[in-house]
């Protein structure tokens, strides 16, 4: 997953950044409405946080402009204000969540993933293709109903395919998703899908060749 996060207070936002890193989430950081404006030009996102109160501008214009233009991410509001009908209004103008500041980064983390799986579709806690599910809740894995074991990164990896199921995703939106793993050589992507592929079945991430990569159903 990658975001894009708006935030003028350079410290919060280092703190969330380490945060959703740690989680496997690829954070764009800039800290301006004018830098905003231009930033989802020729870039992919799965979502948006942004702080209302930006240096140059105001994030309520800023989120009225992106739904105007038809621009549907889903965005996450972040707001010192704790006025209800400041809240009110982010809902009403286009946000899909809000969080007041302070605010625990583990509940952002929640809640983006929750607003990324509603984009997809995914409106519970479980995600059914073919003989794969996979359980949100509890972050377990099975397939043809035999639970799978899997570590961190090999189950982030899982969780992308999962949310562009049936669409290609190129190696250069895997090697945006997966930036910041820390991990020596090129090739980190394909070590992780081989061994998703044996863990499961080989077809289940089928490559198409000189693109990248589609999470098939298998039966």
């Amino acid at each position: 997953m990658r975001v894009l996060l708006i935030e003028d207070n350079q410290l919060l936002a280092q703190g969330i950044e380490l945060s959703l890193s740690k989680e496997g989430i690829q954070v764009d950081h800039i800290s301006s409405y004018k830098e905003a404006v231009a930033s989802l030009i020729n870039e992919d996102f799965s979502a948006i946080i942004l702080d209302l109160g930006l240096p140059d501008g105001n994030g309520e214009d800023l989120l009225k402009q992106w739904r105007r233009e038809g621009i549907s991410l889903p965005i996450i509001v972040l707001t010192a204000n704790t006025d209800f009908d400041t809240r009110l209004n982010c809902l009403d103008i286009g946000a899909d969540d809000y969080l007041s500041k302070p605010f625990d980064v583990r509940e952002l983390v929640a809640r983006l993933r929750a607003i990324v799986r509603r984009q997809h579709g995914l409106d519970n806690n479980q995600f059914s293709f073919g003989a794969l599910t996979i359980d949100f809740s509890c972050c377990e894995v099975h397939f043809r109903e035999q639970l799978i074991k899997l570590p961190r990164r090999e189950y982030q990896l899982l969780l992308e395919f999962s949310q562009s199921a049936g669409r290609v995703l190129t190696r250069s939106q895997l090697e945006q998703l997966t930036y910041g793993w820390d991990e020596v050589g090129s090739n980190s992507i394909e070590v992780h899908i081989h061994h998703l592929r044996k863990k499961m079945a080989p077809e289940l991430i089928k490559t198409v060749r000189g693109i990248g990569y589609i999470l098939t159903e298998v039966p």
